[in-house]
């Protein structure tokens, strides 16, 4: 019986070529060739990992204070330990005899109670002029700020125009007039004033 390719018969040559590349091969296994069932897999055991085991919870009472102590947490430093970290400028006897108080201030603004938008340009101008007119020292108070917090949804530092007024004093035209900036001494304000060293006039 002669095979048809493509709407026509197979040469003899041909045919015989297909049979005997017929006669090579296998039938497949019918029966194996299905696939199993999804219902008859077992599904692959989970790996269970235990849990580590939780440290327990500190027992409190209700309406106790929680310690003030706060080991193992990092408390960033002061504005006092910032600034006091910062290098030595000025000539070391001159900065001994400031820190006791020795040095008097040759002129002072008092900045307390003004809000940071007025509090800058006026510092900007005191400075600058103090430098201008060949002054070394001055005394810049801005108070120690409130005792406490206001209690509302969003903390509120203690002292926002003495933390700020270090920063200034490094800023802009006033970081080429200013030498050294030290907290004064308790005669002089103390945590509530800054003493600022200026730079020789050129």
């Amino acid at each position: 019986m002669s095979r048809k390719h493509g709407g026509r018969s197979l040469r003899p040559e041909e045919e015989a070529l297909w049979n005997k590349v017929a006669d090579t091969t296998n039938p497949l296994d019918r029966v194996s060739a299905k696939k199993t069932p999804l219902e008859n897999l077992s599904p692959a055991p989970k790996t269970v990992v235990p849990e580590a085991p939780r440290a327990p919870l500190k027992s409190f009472r209700l309406g106790e204070r929680a310690s003030s102590k706060s080991a193992g947490h990092v408390i960033s430093p002061t504005i006092s330990e910032q600034v006091a970290g910062h290098a030595l400028q000025m000539d070391k006897k001159s900065f001994t005899r400031l820190k006791r108080g020795k040095l008097l201030p040759e002129a002072r603004i008092d900045l307390h109670g003004m809000t940071l938008n007025r509090a800058h340009p006026i510092l900007n101008r005191f400075i600058l002029d103090a430098h201008a007119n060949g002054l070394r020292l001055v005394l810049v108070i801005t108070g120690k700020g409130k005792d406490r917090d206001s209690g509302g949804p969003i903390p509120e530092r203690v002292g926002v125009l003495r933390h700020q007024v270090p920063q200034w004093l490094q800023m802009g035209a006033l970081r080429g007039a200013v030498l050294q900036v030290v907290e004064a001494h308790k005669k002089h304000g103390g945590g509530g004033a800054w003493y600022v060293y200026l730079r020789r006039r050129r």
